[in-house]
């Protein structure tokens, strides 16, 4: 009735008054006792909850043993019970009626799986504490990026019980190997050593840990430009078999390349203000290449462009902005940003521009060079000054691998995405090979021009010509009416008969 179903605990009387009770007095009825037969059918009978499993399999007790019929008759029960054990546990609802009170309620009682950074955990702590909130495991993820101070205030947001905490198991998860947490003093990070996290601290301490030995990420090519950093980090199965791995860069004769990009009108790179880096020429460059891949079918997503500085970064956003955002054919990347923000993301195209052509800059870093190296799963095209960065003693293992490959980028626009030529296979023809930005730019307005002629062309031709009605004409298809074996030849020559005779066999 509608008093009872009001609310969940006008519910939850219902259940103790109505429902309970009519249960306690089956069970009185026909619980067993000593030396007491109880009739099969005295549990059907007295069962006081037929008419709520109605639309339940019939029939709903077996009648064939007491003990079968009255497990049917618990389990109806206890499905009963249930319902208004969850009416009971929405019943902190009935009384929380904000939304922050209701999380918090959810927060503390219910939630299994919670999820915070360690920011929002030093922000917070004061609060949890007073809900009494409680965990017994914690898994840190990107533990390698976080300050050692900030690493210590997860483990503290919970009151200890009998003077003990109650934390389990701390589980930490990173690599020492790629960027390390930023400190912008330069006081607290270099003398200070603030910029070490507890993970590397703990790592180079010689603390036994448990090292990814396989990576599911790149293609194997591509992962050999970073697994020189580590100590032994192979290739799972799937990298080598799934076909997107097989096949080739549609497009491309290479599946990673590094591409040698000169001054732009004697300007290499420029500093509009201090520490605020720009490369035109490979601005540029970049851009050329994402509308090149576009042009070719590549999705937008799957293509994100990264430098090593954040002028480069508004830089590239300008030209994308300029040259192609609001084309429909065309349209942004999927990102535009800095290595060090593209830290544990990935994509399947990576576009890297390092800008620098005076002095290598903060990749000598070669943490930093791990992290750019490792973003791309199936495509890698950096562009750099080569004679720059092939002499950089840190860069090494990573340079000489590009430098077994040409320095000018090669191409194969005759290619569409998804391509199906195998990965390392030998071009059916010679590639186009671009020798610098102004060659780039200017290939791809000839491409693109060429793409919208076809499309146009493609548009208009599956359109039909109107006519004047009346002037169309319609011209009979012809068709071949095969010969009446007794049909009249109209030649009086037997030869001239037979031989009419054997070229109709042969048309037929």
């Amino acid at each position: 009735t509608g008093d009872v179903a009001y609310t969940c605990e006008t519910a939850g009387h219902f259940f103790l008054y109505q429902i309970l009770a009519r249960w306690e007095i089956f069970m009185a009825k026909v619980k067993t006792s000593s030396g007491k037969i109880i009739p099969v059918s005295l549990v059907k009978d007295e069962f006081p909850f037929h008419s709520f499993f109605d639309n339940a399999p019939k029939p709903l007790f077996k009648g064939k043993t007491y003990e079968e019929d009255i497990e049917i008759a618990e389990g109806c029960f206890r499905y009963i019970e249930k319902i208004f054990t969850q009416l009971e546990e929405f019943r902190a609802f009935e009384l929380l009626r904000s939304g922050l009170d209701r999380s918090k309620y959810l927060l503390v009682k219910e939630a299994k799986i919670i999820a915070m950074t360690c920011t929002h955990a030093a922000l917070k702590r004061k609060e949890l504490v007073d809900l009494g909130f409680k965990y017994d495991n914690i898994l840190m993820e990107e533990s390698a990026q976080i300050l050692e101070i900030e690493t210590f205030i997860p483990l503290l947001l919970q009151n200890p019980q009998d003077g003990y905490s109650r934390l389990k198991r701390w589980i930490m998860i990173g690599d020492h190997h790629q960027l390390p947490p930023v400190i912008k003093n330069m006081a607290f990070q270099k003398y200070s050593n603030m910029e070490q996290s507890l993970f590397t601290r703990i790592v180079r301490l010689g603390v036994p840990t448990v090292d990814l030995d396989a990576q599911g990420r790149a293609r194997p090519s591509i992962c050999k430009l970073y697994n020189w950093r580590y100590k032994k980090l192979g290739n799972l199965s799937h990298v080598e078999t799934w076909p997107e791995y097989r096949v080739a860069n549609a497009g491309f004769t290479y599946d990673f390349q590094l591409i040698n990009v000169e001054d732009f009108n004697s300007v290499g790179e420029s500093e509009p203000s201090p520490y605020f880096y720009q490369n035109l020429a490979e601005a540029e460059y970049c851009v050329a290449v994402f509308m090149y891949m576009r042009l070719i079918g590549y999705p937008a997503e799957k293509i994100s462009i990264l430098t090593t500085y954040n002028g480069q970064k508004h830089l590239i956003r300008d030209v994308i902005n300029i040259r192609c955002a609001n084309n429909p054919l065309i349209g942004r990347p999927h990102k535009v940003t800095t290595v060090d923000k593209y830290q544990g993301q990935q994509n399947d195209y990576i576009l890297l521009s390092l800008v620098r052509t005076k002095a290598v800059g903060h990749l000598r870093d070669v943490r930093r060079l791990v992290v750019a190296m490792s973003r791309a799963r199936l495509g890698l095209y950096v562009f750099a000054r080569v004679s720059l960065f092939n002499n950089c003693f840190e860069l090494t293992p990573a340079i000489k691998q590009f430098m077994e490959r040409p320095l000018q980028l090669h191409l194969s626009p005759t290619e569409v995405y998804p391509a199906t030529r195998l990965n390392n296979s030998i071009l059916g023809q010679n590639p186009l090979k671009i020798q610098d930005m102004a060659q780039m730019a200017s290939f791809v307005y000839d491409f693109y021009i060429q793409k919208v002629q076809a499309m146009k062309s493609a548009f208009y031709g599956a359109q039909k010509v109107w006519q004047k009605p009346g002037t169309y004409q319609v011209v009979e298809a012809k068709r071949n009416v095969p010969a009446h074996p007794g049909a009249d030849l109209d030649t009086d020559s037997e030869e001239e008969e037979e031989r009419i005779k054997d070229k109709i066999i042969t048309e037929k």
